[in-house]
């Protein structure tokens, strides 16, 4: 089969891969029809490795690279493994990407997002951008006949910003500063906006995402480069800042800007994935009694965002903004996404 394979930094290269065996005890093989080009997916092109194993194979799959990449997808189930009850032959399906140990003290705590093994489908083991993989049948989600496989391949990254959103907890009546509005920024202001916040700032500079992030309900969209975002923040919240900020861009600046936002006793979640340290004096967090939180991935928001965007509280088409074939992912998937960031939001790849 074909398949979209990573070897190293700007080295991903589509060829023909053997298609994975017959799905073994408690798995399942599934017929991918979309998957999203993910902002971890470009850190590793750009600067991999991140979170791929390159020296040794990963502790719970044994996988190291070259790895298939891809974990923002939808597809049908074509065969399972002994064991299985919970998906049938036949199911559209959206997985979580997290495959995990269930021994370890966090997975026992339901918190399987913090395993001591955790594997993310497509960086530690192989993933969807092929036309077939093999999944754990714990991590599959039925996609109801409303969702389309399109918006099915949305589930994964509504379900990060739905965790930040969780990790606060934003309340109803909260103001909220969201720092970018990429796929992870505009499905976070969707859950924002879905749990009640009063108003809603984003931090964007890129011309399309600013005009994305108003048609989803942003308060205001405010741009680093015309002007002191922090000072427009405070002017909008009566000087005080925002109650919560999440970060959604993964920059060395943006997290320390995201402190600032934050009035005193307010609460940074931190999503962004980081490819440069930071510098922070911790006095900001200090003598203002700030909170700053970490959010990774999900733990238990998929059925959540299947709920959300089954019943119209969040639509998320529109941030559908290419459909290419995997022959064309990197010239016209991450190369696209890096070169023209103004004009795209989530490229979807079919293995067709």
């Amino acid at each position: 089969m074909k398949a979209a394979v990573w070897y190293g930094k700007k080295d991903v290269r589509v060829e023909n891969v053997p298609e994975p065996p017959a799905p073994g005890p408690g798995e399942v093989k599934v017929k991918v029809h979309w998957c999203g080009i993910c902002g971890s997916d470009l850190h590793e092109y750009v600067a991999g490795p991140i979170f791929i194993p390159v020296n040794e194979g990963h502790p719970l799959t044994g996988s190291k690279a070259p790895i298939i990449l891809g974990h923002e997808f939808s597809g049908e189930i074509v065969e399972v493994g002994a064991g299985v009850t919970n998906v049938q032959v036949g199911d559209r399906v959206a997985p979580d990407a997290c495959q995990v140990c269930w021994d370890c003290y966090f997975c026992k705590r339901n918190l399987y997002n913090l395993c001591e093994k955790l594997a993310f489908t497509g960086l530690m083991t192989n993933g969807a951008f092929a036309e077939y993989v093999n999944v754990p049948a714990y991590t599959l989600f039925k996609l109801p006949d409303n969702i389309s496989s399109e918006v099915g391949a949305l589930v994964e990254p509504l379900a990060v910003g739905l965790h930040a959103v969780r990790q606060a907890p934003v309340i109803q009546g909260d103001t909220v500063v969201v720092l970018g509005a990429g796929t992870i920024g505009l499905v976070t202001l969707a859950a924002v906006r879905a749990a009640g916040a009063r108003k809603v700032f984003v931090i964007e500079m890129a011309k399309a995402r600013k005009e994305f992030a108003q048609k989803l309900g942003a308060t205001a969209v405010f741009d680093p480069q015309e002007g002191d975002v922090v000072a427009k923040v405070r002017e909008a919240t009566g000087g005080l800042g925002a109650d919560v900020v999440i970060e959604c861009i993964g920059n060395d600046k943006t997290g320390p800007l995201a402190v600032e936002l934050a009035r005193k006793g307010g609460k940074i979640v931190v999503a962004g994935i980081f490819e440069k340290e930071s510098s922070m004096h911790f006095n900001s967090v200090v003598f203002t009694e700030k909170q700053v939180i970490g959010s990774l991935g999900y733990a238990g928001e998929f059925g959540p965002a299947i709920d959300l965007l089954s019943d119209g509280r969040i639509k998320a088409e529109s941030l559908i903004t290419g459909k290419i074939s995997l022959d064309d992912i990197v010239e016209k998937g991450f190369e696209e996404l890096i070169n023209r960031k103004e004009e795209n939001i989530k490229i979807l790849v079919s293995p067709a």
